[in-house]
């Protein structure tokens, strides 16, 4: 799945240029014409070290469950565990 996702990566920067002048054209049937993963739309965050799609903490760019296990080991700097 991370390779399939790097993958709709690289095509939506490849026709980037391409869709915002078919855009600014108008031409809405060239667009339907372009690859389907081309749309940045498709994309899906996923986290970095594992690829899980859901409780993905945008700031670290890693699931919440990675997270809080190297958050505990101390692995990410000016975080620790609440107590008060």
């Amino acid at each position: 799945m991370k390779a399939r996702e790097l993958k709709r990566e690289r095509m939506v920067a490849k026709y980037a240029q391409k869709r915002a002048e078919l855009k600014k054209a108008g031409d809405y049937d060239a667009l339907q014409r372009l690859p389907k993963n081309a749309s940045p739309v498709r994309l899906h965050n996923r986290c970095k070290l594992t690829g899980r799609p859901k409780g993905y903490m945008r700031v670290f760019g890693i699931s919440r469950i990675d997270f809080r296990e190297m958050a505990l080991k101390g692995l990410i700097p000016g975080v620790k565990k609440a107590s008060w």
